[in-house]
């Protein structure tokens, strides 16, 4: 299996794990268009970006019909941080702890936002007809798998594996 976003090559175990599971996500959850993982100040650190995937020579299977955000991986990452700061300024304000998750449907498909332990994110963008309990399932997964190893070190190899690809 080849790895979804940018080559692992030369990158530490954990960050091949996370690509690995990033990767899971995509090709178990049926109808999943696009995800990426956000950090905390709203850099895109790991993705699903169909471009990427069919340069690394991934076969794509999209949805049929449906496209992630137009300019890519980078468009869901400022859709994800934008809309996980505007929940946690919502539930500052009407005093409702921290946000868990967000989901957002759409006549044209969904998009759920799920906090990761370090006040990263993922966001995941789905089809109109996905099953939201099966990815709201796999992407809790997903954090509950990666929350305990985004450290700060990981965190920056990250960005600067996503900064390096072409």
């Amino acid at each position: 299996m080849v790895p979804v976003g940018p080559p692992v090559y030369g990158l530490s175990n954990e960050a091949r794990n996370l690509h690995w599971l990033l990767t899971n996500l995509v090709d178990e959850v049926p109808g999943v268009i696009s995800v990426a993982v956000v950090s905390s100040d709203g850099l895109l650190l790991l993705s699903s970006d169909p471009e990427e995937t069919a340069a690394a020579g991934r076969p794509l299977q999209p949805v049929q019909g449906q496209d992630g955000p137009k300019g890519s991986s980078a468009d869901l990452a400022t859709i994800v941080s934008g809309l996980g700061s505007l929940t946690q300024g919502a539930a500052h304000l009407m005093d409702g702890g921290s946000v868990k998750q967000t989901m957002v449907a759409m006549e044209q498909g969904s998009l759920f936002v799920m906090s990761i332990s370090d006040g990263s994110l993922l966001g995941v963008h789905a089809a109109p007809k996905c099953d939201m309990t099966v990815v709201a399932y796999h992407m809790a997964l997903f954090v509950g798998r990666a929350g305990h190893v985004l450290t700060p070190e990981l965190r920056s190899e990250l960005r600067k594996s996503v900064e390096s690809t072409p």
